[in-house]
């Protein structure tokens, strides 16, 4: 990860994918070919967006070889591609730039008004709303957004405005490669601590991120979060920089309303506005609020807003509705961080009213695990039930003494670590007909879903 300015669209030339297949390199690869920059990718295994990919006009192979390069001039590496990748290799070896999948995105941006995302949690879900909305507004934003949105059919695209939306990811300090107009921070929390070290540090990044708006720049921060109301007070202090709040604090400039399912509003300047949301929780009305404030920041009328944001039916793995049988339905959702665990059982026990809640989680990460255990806990304790898998180590090795037992030593009675099959078995034989089971985590805890499904006779 750097943090320089990116190149110029025109310097990038003819641009090559290491890892054209991840969620997020085949999100600036789409963007670039419709832009007109050739491009050429590989991946390990011929993944579906490939194919897409290959019809849009991109050269795509499967498998790294160095000759998979051809006559690159630039090239993005994905950020699980490992040091002795070939294709890498070879481009050090030719001294071309190798560039982070966020610098490209950057790149790619040109002069469009740029606005991004940035927070610990609703990262995904705040953009794919921003972008429903402003396409239900009559606006085409570019965009480019870590998950699937089923409303817009696809997870990046180039629009026809000079507005282009974008996740900025701070997991790794790469938000710090944009230059935005507006920015939009849902929240500040300690995470990532694999990545930078303390608590300090990701406040200390997100102060940089605010630091890139321009003169003529706006901060859209949660008032109800207190690490967003206070970056935003720093940002305030600074002097150079307009800062807009929104949520149910007092200090908000734009006040959410929220009475419940069918009793959500946001009150402005120019009037109170109820809003027809589609996704449940106090955390999504929250999102849909940070929607509609960068929305008024671009100009769109206030009513024509809150409209589009009927339109948005949720993002990929965001309290995603998989199925139902036995009368029991069962939900997935990404959350992988103590705040978020909480947001998404509030949000199954606003659907499930007064029938159970059950949850299996996955940690994900052993140094996580390790900071949040108690935590984790004390969130899983909304539900009726919460079974916990292993921890899914993704891209550490584990670490002495860190298991999921640190999770479940702190829950009670029907609760406990499980494996995937019996877990299948024991969520299936405990729902009761109007019961909500939630599968959450960022691992592989998502493929569960499906299997409780079937197992319920769905």
């Amino acid at each position: 990860m750097t943090t320089n300015a990116a190149p110029s669209q025109e310097a990038l030339g003819r641009v090559h994918f290491i890892g054209i297949g991840g969620v997020g390199m085949s999100a600036v690869a789409r963007i670039m070919v419709a832009r007109g920059i050739p491009v050429s990718g590989t991946d390990a295994k011929d993944l579906p967006v490939m194919k897409e990919l290959a019809a849009a006009g991109a050269r795509i192979c499967v498998g790294y070889d160095a000759g998979n390069l051809g006559d690159a001039q630039t090239v993005v590496a994905g950020s699980a591609i490992r040091a002795d990748n070939p294709e890498l290799e070879a481009a050090r070896a030719a001294g071309l730039p190798v560039l982070h999948r966020s610098e490209a995105l950057a790149a790619t941006m040109g002069s469009d008004l740029v606005v991004t995302v940035a927070g610990t949690h609703g990262k995904s879900t705040t953009t794919s709303m921003i972008t429903v909305l402003l396409q239900g507004a009559g606006l085409d934003p570019s965009f480019a957004i870590g998950a699937n949105v089923p409303a817009l059919g696809v997870n990046a695209a180039n629009g026809s405005s000079q507005v282009f939306v974008a996740e900025a990811d701070e997991s790794d300090g790469s938000f710090l490669n944009y230059r935005p107009q507006i920015a939009v921070v849902t929240n500040v929390e300690p995470d990532h601590l694999d990545h930078y070290g303390t608590a300090e540090a990701v406040y200390e990044s997100f102060d940089h991120f605010t630091a890139l708006l321009p003169a003529d720049g706006v901060l859209v921060a949660c008032a109800d979060d207190a690490g967003a109301h206070a970056l935003a007070l720093r940002t305030r202090e600074r002097g150079n920089t307009r800062v807009v709040l929104y949520g149910t604090s007092d200090a908000a400039d734009l006040r959410l309303d929220d009475g419940g399912p069918g009793k959500v509003a946001i009150t402005t300047a120019g009037g109170r506005f109820p809003l027809a949301l589609q996704v449940p929780g106090r955390h999504n009305a929250l999102n849909a609020a940070a929607a509609m404030a960068v929305a008024l920041e671009l100009g769109v009328d206030a009513q024509a807003a809150a409209s589009a944001l009927a339109g948005f039916s949720g993002a990929s793995r965001r309290f995603e509705y998989k199925g139902e049988g036995r009368g029991v339905r069962v939900y997935d959702d990404y959350a992988h961080h103590p705040t978020e665990v909480r947001a998404a059982l509030a949000a199954a026990r606003s659907v499930a009213g007064d029938h159970k809640v059950h949850v299996l989680f996955q940690p994900h990460l052993f140094s996580r695990t390790r900071e949040f255990a108690a935590d984790f806990a004390d969130a899983l304790k909304a539900a009726d039930t919460a079974l916990v898998l292993d921890i899914y180590p993704a891209r550490e090795d584990p670490i002495p003494g860190v298991t999921s037992a640190l999770i479940t030593e702190h829950l009670g009675a029907g609760s406990g670590l499980v494996g995937g099959d019996e877990a299948v078995a024991a969520l299936a034989a405990a729902a009761q007909p109007g019961d909500i089971i939630l599968t959450a985590g960022a691992g592989d805890v998502t493929a569960y879903g499906p299997l409780i499904v079937e197992s319920l006779g769905g």
